[in-house]
């Protein structure tokens, strides 16, 4: 039985309806991998901030409540077509478009003695990457930025619009915009490469922390037993590979399922 994904980086079968656990998961070990380097001087909590999806269904393969229905009650006098309707499904009076509200889990560093915010940590979700939810994630990058901020940005998602414009060529994408600096700097990943390990700033002249992706995304993989979940002799979630990528995973993964 499967204990770690077959792929040397992300594992793309974890990008569909197992994403919105893997997103809490990895918040989760993220901390943990970071906490005790920054000790004594700084803590790693996992935060949640609140979105609305107005289109659930752009989520591909990511699982939503059906959409909400109301119904208006009328009386109306037992006559015999009202009887004759009763076994009948009624329709609706009228219906409205859902909107759902999604905690999207963060990281947070912050200076233990202060307990100012010196980083964050976004692992980007669906919402994120298309309108309108978007827009307010832009919105909040630069909020961050002018506060001060250090922000790490992780997006494992291939579907979606990039918050990196203009948007490189890549499976996988990392980007650290730290504070008071006015360049980015950005990592770009194929899905057939080992991911990368990432700096994490704190604050003043402390050195960065080192933030292995692969590690943590290992961890979750065995603990949350995703081998159950995941079905390898089927293609993975949209967007489609191409040809030659295609060739590359099934090669990879005849080697693991024999």
């Amino acid at each position: 039985m499967l204990k770690k994904s077959p792929f040397p980086g992300m594992d793309p079968y974890l990008e569909g309806n197992l994403w919105p656990d893997v997103h809490h998961q990895l918040a989760s070990v993220i901390v943990e991998l970071i906490a005790p380097q920054i000790a004594p001087n700084y803590v790693a909590r996992v935060d949640a901030y609140t979105v609305e999806d107005r289109r659930p269904a752009a989520g591909l393969n990511i699982i939503y409540p059906d959409v909400a229905v109301l119904y208006k009650n009328e009386l109306k006098e037992p006559t015999e077509t009202y009887e004759r309707s009763i076994s009948e499904i009624s329709k609706p009076s009228y219906e409205i478009p859902a909107v759902f509200r999604i905690k999207i889990p963060f990281v947070e560093i912050r200076d233990r003695a202060s307990n100012k915010l010196i980083t964050a940590i976004e692992i980007l979700s669906p919402v994120n990457k298309r309108r309108p939810g978007l827009d307010e994630y832009l919105q909040k990058r630069q909020d961050l930025h002018k506060a001060g901020v250090h922000l790490l940005e992780i997006d494992l998602l291939r579907r979606g619009k990039r918050v990196i414009q203009p948007a490189p060529k890549t499976h996988y994408l990392f980007d650290l915009w730290r504070a008071k600096s006015d360049h980015i700097s950005v990592w770009t990943n194929l899905v057939q490469e080992n991911l990368p390990v990432l700096p994490v700033p704190l604050a003043n002249d402390d050195p960065d922390a080192r933030l292995p992706i692969k590690t943590a995304l290992d961890k979750i993989y065995e603990r949350g037993l995703y081998n159950l979940s995941i079905d390898y002799t089927q293609a993975p979630p949209a967007p489609k590979f191409s040809a030659e990528e295609q060739q590359w995973m099934q090669a990879l993964l005849q080697q693991v399922l024999l």
